[in-house]
């Protein structure tokens, strides 16, 4: 919390110039206009990550436009076209979620709690985010700007394995860091939970038996 000034003598009034006063109008006319252009965009991301929640994962315009309260014309006076909205959607989605998964643990822990962590933390926010994850993966089949987006967040991800993972990893076969980025995917968790029909906890198990079965025993190195 902010330091609160010790009390002074009160600053006197003055009266704006009447040519001041006539200045400030556009300036706060040309601000509402601004902060009403923000809230309308806002609204449309909202609503677009409304609808993917709902399990509308392909939404039309009208539907969008509907959601937000706005009309479906005005939609491109706050993005340039779909794939604009898209990515500006995915770029909120992913800018939340990313600081979600850091972990408690490093390279130096043990491995069983190294594994227990990552298996627990991408189960959980998989859990959080996936009617938007299934959605964007929809969408970047044809956005390409959605498409660079996610392959940006899969490099940060893989980062965090190869790294958290290195000592079990040395010496081990080159495949085995993809294997464990696979296995720690949200196609792998969406795969379990949509296809398998696993419960979140099933998942849970079925990543810290894999991922110790890969990562927790004499390494390979032929």
């Amino acid at each position: 919390m902010a330091e609160l000034a010790a009390p002074g003598p009160a600053a006197p009034q003055l009266a704006m110039p009447a040519v001041a006063a006539s200045a400030a109008g556009p300036v706060a006319k040309s601000d509402g206009r601004r902060l009403r252009r923000e809230q309308n965009r806002e609204a449309v991301i909202d609503a677009l990550l409304g609808l993917f929640s709902a399990g509308s994962y392909q939404p039309s315009c009208a539907e969008i436009a509907a959601s937000a309260g706005l009309s479906p014309r005005s939609l491109f006076r706050y993005f340039d076209d779909v794939e604009d909205l898209y990515h500006a959607a995915a770029d909120r989605h992913m800018r939340a979620a990313l600081p979600l998964f850091q972990l408690s643990v490093g390279p130096q822990d043990q491995i069983a709690d190294k594994i227990q962590a990552v298996a627990h933390s991408r189960v959980r926010i998989y859990e959080r985010v996936a009617p938007t994850g299934r959605a964007l993966r929809v969408g970047a089949s044809r956005n390409e700007l959605l498409a660079a987006g996610l392959a940006r967040v899969r490099t940060v991800l893989r980062g965090q394995l190869s790294e958290l993972f290195a000592p079990e990893l040395a010496g081990r076969s080159e495949f085995v860091l993809p294997a464990v980025e696979v296995l720690c995917s949200f196609s792998s968790y969406d795969r379990l939970r949509s296809e398998s029909g696993l419960s979140p906890e099933a998942v849970t198990a079925t990543l810290v038996a894999a991922l110790t079965a890969l990562l927790d025993g004499d390494p390979d190195v032929s």
